[in-house]
């Protein structure tokens, strides 16, 4: 591992190595800023018939080099280091998400306490959670032994119990784990990695347990107390188990390992670093999200408490079809304002999980598209919303209302209201035709609430910056302000509901160039035009019975940044409520689209 001095960094090469696609971007100084300024992909070649991912790595920056006039690969098909004025780069650095990522089974005492802070641990460090094993889910223990048999993950976490507390019930879990004999996902050539990150007088029970076939690591209790999770451990141990056991079964991987300046991140948790540093930086709330052809990650910051999900079950091909099932094709059809043909449609579906690197040929398939794309996102961030909570087991503070209805501990920590930026990634968002698209996708999936920033990933480089914010933190900082974010602009919306035509809010904005008030009624949409980098003042007054965040009726100001889209002023009302009757509700979706100019005449 060469040890970077940051002084002396002007040409940074990056590359994500995808399960389809190995995307490349060059960083380079200008100026005494750090600006990307070249990107360039090719196929992965984690698979037969080429089985060495080096290979895309080479032919992705090999473009890369071509389009910068630069010449990165030597003759001996090796990256060059460090940097002259016609050749080379300073660092290189990676992201790998190819092989099906790194896929994890964990396990805890209580399903609902330790074993979720044992997924969310596994989920932060950029995993995919098989399944979640504990003594209280329903299954027997023999069934339990040949789940865990069947699973070949490639690492185990097990927790349970806090320091100082019994012994036995974690023991337990370690009981069922031994004698299932779990086999790692690249074959038998090395053995299971487990970490066990639970009660630590019970480690050496733990140890005795396992035999040689195991390689068990002992780290710090995830919950120590029940008060307080201590995640950062387990995570760290997750990822030098990643480049130790996985990266290196992986075909090509040790070479790749070799040529890297910093240690190779899976591509969710190199997303998630990026967003954790951002939130941190500008002392923000933050979400992300990244909707694939399989699965929806949803990224949280709230509070400085980082929550990651993936809803394995929700996507736009291969998963196209369960989120159809799910959401149910009535409640789709809500948010698209043409006639269409429902039997039709679910041709189309199915189509698209035959053929998923299809794109929509027509307006009509464009609109529909998009329409599960908002029912995906907001199952997704439902789910989210489910997971990411308060410690279950902490008895909360009551108030005399709650004395029929305590629970101990639970709440979500996803609040709308406090949410400042919300970022969109994934084909569906990213590559929309018009930018008002993208923008009326996230309000009407994740029903931001009072002022909150929307951006986009310009082109996925939020994964490669991810791992660069480990090395570098301000060339990381500089690139995903000024060239990974496109900002949209801003969504103006209170919480509340009311009947439509009566009074929502007044506003004003006045700034650079720019001068509007006006009143906004229950169910309007408008968006005023704003143009990115351009600042101004905004104040709101909300109507009685709604809330801008400051309680209800009460005026709130805030300073506001443009974007492609602008200011979108949104009475609409919170929770987002749709006309049950179809024709209303068509009209309803019709004059929303007009507002905000989502489709061409």
């Amino acid at each position: 591992m060469i040890s970077v001095d940051t002084n002396n960094i002007n040409v940074i090469l990056a590359t994500d190595c995808g399960s389809t696609t190995t995307k490349a971007i060059l960083i380079e100084k200008i100026d005494g800023h750090y600006r990307q300024t070249f990107r360039g992909e090719a196929p992965t070649t984690v698979e037969e018939p080429a089985a060495d991912v080096t290979m895309g790595v080479v032919n992705a920056v090999t473009e890369v080099g071509e389009l910068a006039n630069r010449r990165l690969i030597d003759d001996n098909g090796n990256i060059i280091r460090p940097a002259t004025d016609g050749e080379g780069c300073d660092i290189y650095i990676s992201t790998s998400s190819a092989g099906g990522g790194l896929q994890m089974m964990v396990a805890g005492v209580v399903r609902e306490m330790t074993a979720a802070s044992a997924k969310r641990a596994a989920l932060g460090a950029g995993a995919i959670v098989m399944d979640v094993i504990a003594s209280n889910d329903k299954r027997l223990p023999h069934e339990q032994i040949q789940r865990i048999r069947e699973l070949r993950p490639d690492m185990i976490l097990i927790s349970g119990g806090t320091d100082g507390g019994t012994t036995t019930h974690v023991v337990k879990i370690a009981e069922l784990v031994a004698p299932a004999k779990p086999q790692p996902r690249f074959g038998g050539e090395y053995r299971m990695p487990v970490i066990y990150a639970g009660n630590q007088d019970a480690a050496p029970l733990v140890e005795r347990t396992f035999d040689d076939s195991i390689d068990l690591s002992v780290v710090p209790n995830l919950r120590p107390v029940l008060e307080r999770e201590n995640l950062g451990p387990a995570r760290d141990r997750i990822h030098d188990l990643f480049l130790e056991h996985v990266m290196a079964h992986a075909p090509g991987y040790e070479k790749l390992m070799e040529w890297t300046d910093a240690p190779i991140m899976p591509t969710p948790g190199a997303v998630g670093n990026i967003l954790q540093t951002i939130a941190e930086q500008q002392n923000i709330n933050a979400v992300g999200v990244d909707i694939g052809g399989a699965t929806t990650d949803v990224f949280s910051v709230f509070d400085k408490t980082f929550n990651r999900t993936v809803s394995a079950n929700l996507g736009m091909s291969y998963s196209i079809s369960n989120v159809c099932a799910e959401a149910t094709m009535p409640t789709i059809l809500q948010w698209v304002h043409l006639e269409m043909d429902e039997r039709e449609l679910r041709n189309r579906v199915k189509n698209k999980m035959i053929r998923p690197t299809t794109i929509p040929q027509t307006l009509e398939a464009l609109i529909f598209e998009q329409a599960v794309a908002r029912e995906a996102l907001r199952l997704a961030y439902i789910q989210h919303k489910e997971f990411a909570t308060t410690l279950q087991g902490v008895q909360q503070q009551r108030t005399v209302g709650d004395t029929f209805s305590q629970q101990t501990g639970g709440q979500t920590i996803v609040d709308n209201m406090a949410l400042d930026l919300l970022v969109a990634s994934g084909g569906v968002l990213s590559h929309a035709p018009r930018m008002q698209q993208t923008a009326a996708m996230l309000i009407d999936a994740f029903e931001p609430e009072g002022i909150t920033t929307l951006a986009k990933d310009s082109i996925f480089m939020m994964p490669h910056l991810g791992v660069l914010a480990q090395v570098h933190k301000q060339a990381a900082l500089e690139v995903f302000e000024k060239d990974c974010l496109i900002y949209l602009g801003t969504c103006v919306a209170p919480r509340g509901q009311g009947k439509p035509g009566k009074p929502c809010f007044q506003f004003s904005l006045e700034g650079d160039g720019i001068n509007e008030q006006g009143n906004i009624t229950v169910g309007d949409l408008r968006c005023i035009p704003f143009a990115s980098g351009v600042r101004a003042k905004l104040r709101v007054e909300p109507a009685r019975g709604f809330d801008m965040g400051a309680g209800p009726g009460t005026a709130v100001e805030r300073e506001v940044k443009g974007g492609e889209v602008g200011v979108v002023l949104d009475g609409r009302g919170r929770p987002l409520q749709l006309p049950e009757n179809r024709e209303q509700c068509r009209k309803s979706i019709e004059q929303w689209v007009q507002a905000l100019g989502l489709y061409p005449d």
